[in-house]
């Protein structure tokens, strides 16, 4: 039997956990793109696996080669203007590689656009609320039209806020970035990264082409509450609230666009179809795991031996 092999477009934080998930579950090979010589190298010495250089300048030199042997697609690369890169350059490649049993897109919750709060699902109109939700919207119908014009096994899965070791609350507590600007009505959904390699695993045990899975967690919560509770766990004061309206004209347009939509997301879909069960359900499962994880390391590392002089 052949070995399953995951080509990721874009090895950013989110796939090379994918990659270790696939590794150690399902007992795949790995390989992907990265966008400069300086990331090609360092990632070739760090993880060991096939890595190639990837962007709009720079397609694959000899895609049918590197596409030998992959049974599996996951693009996790932030669409341009013309969409997502990986369709664009390759996806007549793609449709044509031989044996491609599921692929795959990191889309986002922000596709849905500003409900005032209300609960969206998977069959809730798209409503993109700035340029960069359009273009993800744009990115997801190229693969899904990929899926439909070739049969390519597309699955989307539209990520909450992505939170994980050295990306969390915690971070920015510590950091001095932690904020708790306060719009009323604004919830928002967040999402651990374990629980990403977890429906990503779970769908490809159980691939349906064309699907669509909102992957967040059951709690959609005011921002500012996910701030004092990071500050609560590690015993430090949480910094004083500010009226988002007060300052939003001095935020950067991303930050801005983070605070225009509120929505409630179901990941009804994830958990019934694919049997999923998220590991962290709440923010509160995910931040206090991620501080036992931080705790343990810490104990670890005064216990070694200081080097001998």
């Amino acid at each position: 039997m052949t070995q399953p092999f995951l080509f990721g477009f874009g090895l950013g934080y989110s796939f090379h956990q994918v990659a270790h998930g696939v590794q150690d579950h399902l007992g795949f090979r790995v390989g992907g793109t990265t966008t400069t010589p300086e990331k090609l190298t360092r990632l070739k010495e760090k993880v060991g696996i096939p890595v190639y250089l990837f962007d709009r300048d720079h397609p694959l030199e000899d895609a049918k080669k590197t596409f030998e042997g992959v049974t599996h697609i996951l693009s996790s690369i932030p669409p341009d203007e013309d969409g997502d890169p990986a369709v664009g350059m390759h996806g007549a490649d793609i449709a044509a590689i031989e044996g491609l049993q599921w692929a795959g897109l990191f889309s986002t919750t922000g596709v849905y656009g500003n409900r005032d709060g209300e609960w969206v699902d998977e069959s809730s109109a798209t409503a993109p609320n700035n340029h960069r939700s359009e273009l993800r919207v744009k990115a997801e119908e190229q693969w899904l039209g990929l899926h439909r014009e070739h049969g390519v096994p597309a699955h989307i899965f539209r990520l909450a806020g992505i939170y994980g070791p050295g990306r969390s609350p915690l971070d920015q507590v510590r950091g001095g970035k932690a904020r708790r600007m306060v719009k009323p009505g604004l919830v928002l959904g967040r999402i651990h990264l374990d629980d990403i390699v977890g429906a990503v695993l779970a769908s490809i045990r159980k691939p349906n082409p064309g699907a669509i899975y909102n992957v967040t967690d059951d709690e959609p919560m005011p921002p500012q509450d996910i701030i004092t509770y990071a500050c609560k766990i590690l015993g430090v004061d949480a910094p004083a609230e500010v009226s988002y309206d007060e300052v939003k004209a001095h935020l950067p347009p991303i930050m801005r666009e983070f605070y225009e939509d509120s929505k409630r997301v179901s990941n009804k879909r994830l958990k019934e179809e694919l049997g999923y069960t998220l590991k962290y359900p709440t923010y509160r499962d995910g931040l206090d795991a991620l501080r036992a994880e931080e705790k343990e390391k810490e104990k670890t590392a005064q216990a070694e031996p200081t080097p001998a002089e």
